[in-house]
């Protein structure tokens, strides 16, 4: 069965040479964390033109994703290193449809589109790893997804994440990255 590892929200907000400042630096929560239309009690989105917005209120990583990552990276990385509110496991991000709709412990939402790579994430990957990322990303087709809030409620680590819908002939997120 898919469950949530973890909510996670901003830690705090970091320079960055082109947007100003950015809420990439999320970190895990304990307990319940309440959830609007426009994301997470608690979070932050810095860069409303790119991430926000009721299509983006929340953005959901795989934890089978982040493990492939860690393989390829050499390096832990922890519930809210993509920038991502949720880390599930068990379900498949990336192939989840265009408007498939999720329960998630007290919420209901509704897959809108998937992450694109930019700059301010490759800066935030750091080092010599940032050369390359944004490319290297998206070719590796791990991207996660952002999703709508439709019924707006409370989440904590361990919920279960059950599908409660799947639109027919609707693309994956993947086709749409790739389209």
């Amino acid at each position: 069965m898919a469950s949530l590892l973890a909510a996670c929200v901003v830690s705090s907000l970091r320079p960055d040479r082109s947007i100003g400042v950015s809420a990439i630096d999320k970190r895990a929560v304990t307990g319940a964390v309440r959830v609007r239309r426009l994301g997470m009690f608690g979070d932050v989105q810095a860069d409303r033109k790119h991430h926000g917005g009721e299509d983006k209120a929340l953005y959901v990583y795989a934890q089978e994703d982040a493990e492939w990552w860690e393989a390829e990276l050499g390096r832990e990385l922890p519930p809210g290193w993509f920038g991502e509110n949720l880390r599930v496991s068990g379900i498949d991000v990336n192939a989840a449809r265009v408007g498939e709709r999720w329960a998630i412990g007290g919420i209901e939402v509704e897959v809108t589109m998937p992450r694109t790579p930019c700059a301010t994430f490759a800066r935030w990957v750091g080092g010599a790893d940032a050369r390359g990322w944004v490319k290297r990303f998206a070719d590796a087709g791990r991207l996660g997804a952002y999703l709508r809030v439709v019924r707006t409620g409370e989440v904590r680590a361990g919920d279960s994440v059950e599908v409660v819908s799947v639109p027919e002939g609707a693309p994956s997120i993947l086709e749409v990255f790739r389209s």
